[in-house]
This record gives structure tokens, sequence and C-alpha cells, in this order.
């Protein structure tokens, strides 16, 4: 009997070939342990709110006033909220066709598309045109919207930092293109050599593919390293010389942890270089509402910049944009918002500074915190994260513990991920679902559980890895760099 459409055999084997480490086996499994009534922290995804982070009260305010805006005919209003966010909440209002439940342009609300490109202006000192920014369902959206154009078939090539944030190699391969790596070097706090680039490159050309685009991810996932201006402009200055679209995932640039390198756009630095680069380079930047002090995750807002792409392919990517009619209009509004704060000298003000900063203050201490404990335990060494919400230590494991793996018929940093979740209820994702060196194991936690729980969850790692490393330490040596 012939398979039907949906019978496994007959799937889309692109469908198929999609991995997905953050909400893999190892997620599986914890929330079956879960199930089964025990404590799990789930530190496998960047999902503050989940881990207790409160959310910031002006924006929230504002949008419960967008979703219910008979509350603003009501004459006690303004004894539940404050006047600035009733004057924000109709200012939004009125930029809608119909309110919260009307579908919006495709590319988003010109209104808060405006505001994008206010706020992109101000942090670069370069204009930014709104109709080259899209809003989307969460920056995932917008990747996948501008990979979805790039690639062709098989033979169409995109460089992809290693390790790197699945999102990427699950895109890719659903679209039937193929994953070019380029490895991030960790004893160079996870720094990018041109050298290397290069390599990949002439490496994937004599497989007879074509590159077409490259990503970063600034600040680094899994990694949390911050790009200096230099690598910037070295890789800005590699894309106009290969004809590469520079895909620029920027979601953590609130996120830093540090002040020897703070956050700099793609877009600043390639504007910065100058002819030619500033008019040929074509480069596509990506921010959302689910990072930063906002962790605004369940909300799915972002929006993607378009620099020096031609009219006829914008024409193009508004037409797929108009295939799902419109991005979520509430989370239109959070991206205004976030982009639009409000100013010294409003009422809010004062509570939303004291808010955000202590939301960043304390993830700047739980970074030093999960760092230093990591470090302090047998066999784990682990880079400062400098910013974004993640540790991405490497674990040392003995080779009694790799054979123990190969055994259980598990991927080695899975078979300790596994062992550490069943033991302490920390929920990670093992290194090699972003990708690795061959022979060098790592797992990625974020650093969101709340602070005051954070010395626990340290110690109870600590606990844990030291009996693991006992149990399989035969004093032979470890896998390393």
């Amino acid at each position: 009997m012939a398979p039907k459409a949906l019978d496994y055999d007959s799937l889309n084997e692109n469908v198929k070939k999609v991995q997905y480490a953050v909400r893999g086996e190892l997620y599986l499994r914890a929330s079956e342990l879960q199930k089964e009534g025990k404590k799990i922290i789930f530190t496998n995804v960047g999902n503050p709110h989940a881990l207790g982070q409160r959310p910031l009260t002006f924006p929230r305010q504002v949008v419960a006033l967008c979703q219910a805006p008979f509350l603003l005919d009501d004459p006690n209003v303004g004894l539940m909220f404050p006047a600035d966010a009733i004057a924000k909440a109709k200012h939004y209002l009125s930029l809608t066709s119909g309110g919260l439940g009307a579908y919006s342009d495709s590319r988003g609300i010109p209104g808060v598309r405006k505001e994008v490109a206010e706020f992109i202006e101000r942090r670069d000192g370069y204009p930014s045109d709104p109709e080259l920014i899209f809003l989307t369902d969460g920056a995932s959206k917008g990747v996948m919207q501008i990979l979805n154009c790039v690639i062709r078939g098989e033979g169409d090539g995109i460089l992809v930092p290693v390790p790197q944030y699945p999102l990427y190699s699950a895109t890719i391969s659903l679209f039937g293109g193929s994953l070019v790596p380029y490895y991030l070097e960790e004893t160079a706090n996870w720094g990018l050599d041109i050298q290397d680039l290069r390599q990949s490159v002439v490496q994937a050309r004599s497989r007879g593919i074509t590159v077409r685009a490259m990503v970063i991810i600034n600040p680094g996932n899994p990694t949390g390293q911050c790009l200096s201006e230099a690598n910037l402009r070295e890789i800005l200055r590699f894309c106009y010389q290969e004809k590469l679209v520079l895909l620029g995932d920027e979601v953590y640039q609130q996120n830093i942890y540090q002040d020897q390198r703070p956050f700099v756009s793609s877009k600043k630095v390639l504007m910065e270089m100058g002819l030619p680069f500033s008019k040929e380079v074509q480069l596509v930047s990506f921010h959302t509402v689910s990072k930063g002090y906002w962790g605004e995750c369940g909300q799915r807002g972002g929006y993607f910049e378009m620099t020096n792409i031609p009219p006829e392919s914008v024409d193009e990517i508004y037409k797929i944009a108009s295939v799902s009619l419109s991005p979520n209009v509430p989370a239109q509004i959070f991206m205004g918002l976030m982009v639009n704060p409000p100013k010294p000298g409003d009422i809010s003000y004062e509570q939303y500074i004291r808010e955000s900063k202590g939301i960043l203050e304390s993830l700047r201490r739980r970074a030093r915190l999960m760092t230093d404990g990591f470090n302090s335990c047998r066999n784990v060494v682990c880079n400062f994260t400098e910013g974004a919400m993640y540790s991405f230590p490497q674990i040392r494991l003995p080779p009694k513990a790799i054979e123990a793996a190969k055994k259980a018929g598990k991927v080695p940093d899975v078979f300790y991920c596994l062992r550490l979740l069943e033991a302490t209820g920390i929920s990670t994702v093992p290194g090699s679902g972003f990708g690795q060196k061959e022979g060098v194991f790592h797992l990625r936690t974020t650093i969101l559980p709340a602070e005051e729980d954070m010395p626990g969850i340290m110690n109870s790692f600590k606990k844990f890895n030291d009996e693991f490393m006992e149990q399989y330490e035969d004093h032979r040596g470890y896998s390393r760099m």
C-alpha cells in the first residue's frame, strides 16, 4: 500500500535531518524526571522569566492597556497606571489599524519601525531607513526568512561559527543547504582567526560548495565572548573580498559583563570603514526582546535591518513575509518599548532604570560566580562569560569515562550531562549539540538561575563532578585541546 504524505517514510527528508540540541535528548529526559516529581533546574535555554526573572513593570503596564483598551476609558485608570504608561498605550494604539487584534503591515507597524530606525541611529551614529527594517516573531523567524532567501540548494554553503547556536544548523538543514563550519579558538577566549575562515572557504569550494553567507553571533552563544572592533573589521573586509552577505546575530547586545570589550554593532563598524565597504558589503542584523534585561522570550518580538540589499531583493523578502500576513502585534509594541523606553523626567523612568540595572548587575555577578565555580572544579576549564547568557566550560573527560560512554552508546559529553542531570537535576546542553573540536568536550548552561540559588547550584555541580572524576580517573590523562 502506498504511504500517506505524513507517514514517516514519506516525510520531507530535510525535516528528518534537523537536529536541535537545546530541546534534545537531555531536555526530554529532564521533562520526564520533572513529571516523576524530581526538582529540575532548566539551564538549557536562555529563558530568563522561567528561572524567576521578574518582567519590567513599565512595558507590561503599556501592553496591558493596549490589550484591554477599555481600561483607558475607566475614570479610575490613573489610580492603577502611571500617566506616562497611559500616554504610551494611546500612542501605540493610534499606530495600529484596529488595536492588537488587527493584522499589521507584513513588515510590522510603520511607526514602530521608525522607532527602531531611530534607536539604531542613536546607537551607531549613522542613518537607518525604516523601510529596510522588518519586525519579526523573535529574531529566529527573521534568521529563517533570510536563510530561506539565500539558500538555493545543497550546493550553497553558509559559514557558521563552531560552537554555534543550533538555530543555524537546523535551519540550514531544513532549507537543504550546507553548513560550512569555522572554528572559534577556545584558548584565545573564543576569538576568530581570519586564516581559519579562509581555510574553511577553500575546503568548501574544493567540495563544490558555493559559500554565500557568513553568520556571526556577537556576543557569542554558547561561548559568551564579545567580538572586538578589529575582529569585526577583518570579518567585514573578508565578506567584501568573498562577496558574502554577513548575518549579524546581535540579540545579546545589552548583555555585557565586562568593560574592556563593549558591544559594537557590525553596522557601525561597516559605516566607519567607509568606501568601498560601506556601500558594497551586504549586511542583515538581528535583534530581539527575548534577551537583554527584558527576557520577554514568550512574547516573540524581533527585527532585522538590511544594509546594501538591492530594492528588488527587499521586495522579494517582503513578499515572503506577506505569506504570514503579519508579525505578532503585541510583540511589536514590546519592541517599540524596548527601543524607546522611558526617558529622564518621565514618571516611570527611575523605576525602569532601577529594575533594568538591577537585572544587569545581578547577571554580571552571576557570570563571575559561575565562571569561578567551574574553574574551581577538577578537570573543568571555563573562559569568563564576557556577554550573552551562557557559560561553556570544557570538561576534560578521563579515558575511562569516554569508554563508558561508548559502551552506553552515548557521545561522551551527552553521557556526562545525563549523569549530571540524574544526580543533581541540573539540565544542561552537551557541547556536541553546538559543535566542537574532535576529542574536546563541553557543556552549555545559562547564567540565569536566581542569584541566591547560584552558590547551591555550583556546589551541587562541584560535588557531582568530583565524584564523577573520582569514579573514572585512572591518572592516565584526559581529553584536551
